[in-house]
């Protein structure tokens, strides 16, 4: 603990240096929400003045005060704050004397008792709320603010950098913040922090760049003609970012009637052509495929995407198979949530109609790249400039493919290959030794992609890559590949009996 190296990465940052080590305490990853201390949820009826509302904020010395309904079921409708009050009542010249159900904010955002403080943390940036309700075994037992996780000792510099991110006023200053984080990466994975873990880091940081430019781009343009969903596609849909990532997404609008169709759809292909342009300058660079809404052919109305969906999954074939099928790792990410949630209910049907030509493809897609692994178990390789390499994301590919095809198979939506994961066991289609062998071996290869391309980075000064040479692995990490590719070696046979006998 006297070792000055080890102390200035868990010394509370001083003096505005918090940008110098990104590690926090190992209680942040480690301690649970339940053990923190909780503020009491302070409630009130929505038909009560605004004015009395404030009194009560001031006699319990609170800055925030959750409203109910008006119902016997007293649900919590939302929340008023000391922000709310300047705004929307002070700033506003809004009479006092109203119920304060007309100056709510909304939704309520909540989390369990069970979860890390890491995640409140990351789902406060994704959700844009400043306060979380903590619920065990569906009541709610208190609330927690984003200043209070944020000041504590145990959260320390990732999140204060996210924080910068968010605070960042242009794209110059946003590609600085992306160039910082092969450095928070490495620290992390060094430090023993799990993969998925900087995962969910990496992503949110992203989220919030692209968030940032979303909203620039509207306060540029005026506001939608209509209302849309901006969403992610791929690694960054399944929140499983790495270093080396291009754009992947899409753009979804309500269906307008005949004479505002071109006007809707010439505001969103100019707004996402402004949105991915920059994007491309801060370092996402743009998808070579031309998987992103820059390209007209994914910004459409939601009926549009509706027939993409049943043309995917109707006429499939080898192409469309592998073109198309992170497609259905589509997440949210800015717009009208109700239209994402039409997607889904929609596809949920449609995934119960007969589907054996679709999942056929889909297995056939997962069955594509074999894990690199001889007959006499030595890991096959193959010449990349001076070094004999394998390829990491090909070789976690079919991880990704066949856990999505389950998913889609159980109707599941979830985007995140772990959560996926954790859903099809809930639902016995995976046994709970099946389930974390597969996680076990995904997320290694994902520490050891992340650690490569991060070091590629800091210390090559190359652009990162996903090859590895197996010599510059320790003999006890060659065998643990080793196992890792018999893992999956087991599954993709599992799908060869399971799903393409049927069409062979």
């Amino acid at each position: 603990m006297l070792d000055e190296e080890y102390a200035n990465f868990v010394r509370p940052a001083t003096g505005g240096s918090s940008s110098s080590s990104y590690l926090a305490s190992d209680q942040l990853f480690s301690r649970r929400i339940e053990t923190l201390e909780l503020r009491p949820v302070l409630l009130c009826a929505a038909y009560v003045p605004i004015c009395e509302v404030a009194q009560r904020m001031a006699a319990a010395r609170t800055s925030c005060y959750f409203i109910t309904n008006a119902d016997v079921d007293g649900h919590v409708i939302g929340y008023v704050t000391d922000i709310t009050l300047r705004d929307k009542v002070v700033a506003g010249l809004a009479d006092a004397r109203l119920p304060v159900e007309t100056i709510v904010d909304a939704p309520v955002v909540s989390i369990s008792s069970r979860a890390f403080v890491y995640e409140a943390i990351l789902l406060m940036f994704r959700t844009k709320t400043r306060y979380l309700l903590v619920e065990t075994d569906g009541e709610y037992v208190g609330f927690i603010s984003r200043n209070k996780l944020l000041t504590d000792d145990q959260a320390q510099s990732p999140f204060i950098f996210i924080q910068s991110v968010k605070q960042a006023q242009a794209v110059p200053e946003l590609r600085r913040r992306w160039e910082q984080v092969p450095e928070m990466v490495y620290q992390l994975l060094n430090r023993g922090v799990k993969p998925e873990i900087v995962n969910q880091v990496i992503t949110t940081v992203s989220d919030t760049i692209a968030l940032k430019l979303i909203e620039g781009a509207i306060a540029e343009l005026g506001p939608p003609p209509a209302r849309f969903v901006y969403m992610v596609l791929g690694s960054e849909g399944r929140k499983e970012q790495t270093l080396l990532t291009d754009q992947d997404n899409a753009i979804i609008y309500e269906d307008k009637a005949n004479e505002q169709r071109e006007l809707v759809r010439d505001y969103f292909l100019k707004f996402a052509g402004m949105v991915s342009d920059q994007l491309n300058e801060i370092g996402f660079s743009y998808c070579d495929g031309g998987f992103m809404a820059k390209n007209p052919k994914w910004t459409h109305s939601l009926s549009h995407w509706k027939r993409n969906y049943v043309e995917w999954m109707s006429d499939a074939n080898p192409e469309t198979g592998m073109q198309f099928a992170a497609s259905f790792d589509c997440r949210y990410l800015y717009g009208d949530a109700t239209i994402m949630d039409e997607l889904h209910e929609f596809l949920a049907l449609e995934l119960q109609k007969p589907t054996d030509r679709f999942f056929h493809y889909l297995a056939v897609n997962a069955l594509q790249y074999e894990p690199p692994l001889t007959f006499f178990r030595n890991i096959r390789t193959f010449a990349h400039g001076d070094q004999q390499v394998f390829n990491l994301k090909k070789t976690m590919s079919p991880i990704v493919d066949l856990v999505r095809m389950y998913a889609l198979k159980h109707r599941i939506f979830a985007t995140n290959t772990g959560e996926r994961l954790d859903a099809l066991r809930a639902q016995g289609v995976f046994t709970e030794r099946e389930t974390q062998e597969l996680l076990q071996a995904y997320y290694y290869l994902m520490g050891v992609r992340l650690k490569k391309q991060a070091a590629q980075i800091i210390r090559d000064h190359t652009v990162p890559d996903n090859y590895l040479d197996p010599k510059s692995l320790t003999k006890v990490e060659q065998v643990t590949l080793k196992e890792i590719f018999k893992v999956i070696a087991d599954f993709q046979l599992k799908i060869k009996v399971g799903f393409t006998k049927s069409l062979g």
